[in-house]
């Protein structure tokens, strides 16, 4: 997984070669993150979602009490889904915890 995500291949093209759905991907990443291995997904990020965006959802992190997905989707108003929500704490959880 690491060594796809250093080749900075597409996470649904990861998926795929593994036969997991992106969300399977995801969690698969944030165990790793979680563990103490930094990931930098800033590569997919940045394709996804704009600088102002990335900075709002990791913004909200520096500064909140949860990293609950729940709460963060409505702290955040609605705007962003939850795997733009999941890779943005992955991220947070990569530069800053880890």
């Amino acid at each position: 997984m690491i060594q796809n995500i250093d080749r900075k291949l597409p996470l649904e093209d990861i998926g795929k070669a593994q036969n997991k759905s992106i969300e399977d991907v995801i969690e698969e990443i944030e165990v790793i993150v979680s563990s103490g291995t930094r990931v930098n997904i800033n590569y997919y990020i940045d394709d996804l979602l704009d600088e102002d965006a990335q900075e709002e959802i990791f913004e909200y992190f520096s500064q909140a009490e949860t990293d609950d997905l729940v709460v963060a989707h409505q702290e955040l108003d609605g705007v962003y889904d939850e795997a733009e929500i999941r890779l943005m704490r992955i991220k947070f959880m990569s530069e800053m915890a880890n």
